[in-house]
């Protein structure tokens, strides 16, 4: 793609950040279905707005209605879904956005990938560690029945593997803390890395 140069801008994303009043980041979340990614990221969206920071939530589900409505859950089309999703996140990044994703995501490389697409720094993973079985017992779209009577394939932690990250940013299991103390770790890491003063 020789004929593809890159455009540079006369706004940087430090420009928009001071316009914004607070650092832009890609705070990813990763974990099974059910686990409570799309939860915990919509409250602290909420959180977020109210102290009047510009925000915008990436949710798996929403994004294959559009974005990645061409895809469907093989290895190959996951991994282009999360890296069409990733190029996204790093345009919202460059607005100097707090960038909120919320995917299984389910492959290390994956999740690496995108953290090396960006600025040091900017990437903070959140492992939503709540256990398979709480996530089958929640089970809130009846897509673990479904994978179990073998109606639904490639599905992530019944015929398709989860990877954990090894070193997440923050660790949050929603079965065991509530959604308020969610955001207030949330809060206290975004507030720790200088996003949030």
């Amino acid at each position: 793609m020789s004929q593809v140069v890159w455009q540079n801008y006369q706004i940087s994303r430090a420009d928009r950040e001071q316009q914004n009043g607070h650092q832009g980041v890609v705070v990813w979340f990763t974990g099974l279905s059910g686990a409570g990614k799309s939860t915990v990221a919509n409250a602290l969206e909420q959180e977020l707005v109210k102290r009047k920071v510009h925000s915008y939530l990436l949710d798996g589900d929403n994004v294959r209605h559009g974005l990645c409505a061409d895809l469907g859950f093989s290895e190959a089309d996951r991994t282009e879904n999360i890296r069409r999703v990733g190029a996204v996140a790093g345009l919202m990044l460059d607005a100097g956005l707090v960038v909120l994703s919320a995917f299984i995501s389910p492959y290390r490389a994956q999740r690496q990938a995108i953290r090396n697409s960006l600025p040091e720094g900017k990437f903070l993973e959140i492992y939503i560690a709540t256990s398979l079985d709480v996530c089958e017992q929640r089970d809130v779209k009846g897509l673990y029945q479904k994978a179990r009577r073998g109606e639904i394939s490639h599905f992530t932690g019944i015929s398709d593997p989860y990877e954990a990250p090894d070193q997440p940013d923050l660790t949050i299991d929603t079965a065991q803390q509530s959604l308020e103390q969610s955001v207030e770790q949330l809060i206290a890491l975004l507030t720790e890395k200088g996003v949030l003063s």
